[in-house]
């Protein structure tokens, strides 16, 4: 993946995270963050902020496409919605603060959580 050209890993790892999001409904920035550290080179601080302005367009079509395909219940979404707000301002306020090591291994057991949780039930 190296020898493609910057420009090319970066649309390779938005595609990957655009179809995972797609497919599953969400997701994409967990597949975002180590394919922009690992592809495109980034700092792990620099891997998670890039990853969220990244998701959330992608995130924004993906909903626009499951709303007009009448799969998108907009009143269950709302309480879901501002608890996400609210989780992503005090996630962002903390961010700067974290030791990006510990951050990372965190990150990582929540990806092999997920993992064997949906594999096992």
């Amino acid at each position: 993946m190296k020898k493609l050209p910057h420009w090319a890993r970066c649309a390779a790892a938005g595609a990957a995270a655009g179809i995972t999001n797609g497919l599953f409904g969400g997701g994409g920035g967990m597949l975002l963050v180590p394919l922009l550290t690992l592809w495109v080179g980034l700092e792990q601080a620099q891997a998670f902020a890039t990853s969220v302005a990244v998701i959330l367009p992608l995130c924004l079509l993906s909903a626009a496409i499951y709303f007009f395909r009448g799969a998108l219940d907009l009143s269950a979404a709302v309480p879901y919605l501002l608890g996400g707000l609210v989780g992503g301002f005090v996630g962002g306020r903390v961010f700067k603060r974290l030791n990006m090591d510990l951050l990372r291994r965190f990150f990582a057991l929540f990806l092999l959580y997920g993992g064997l949780r949906s594999l096992l039930f």
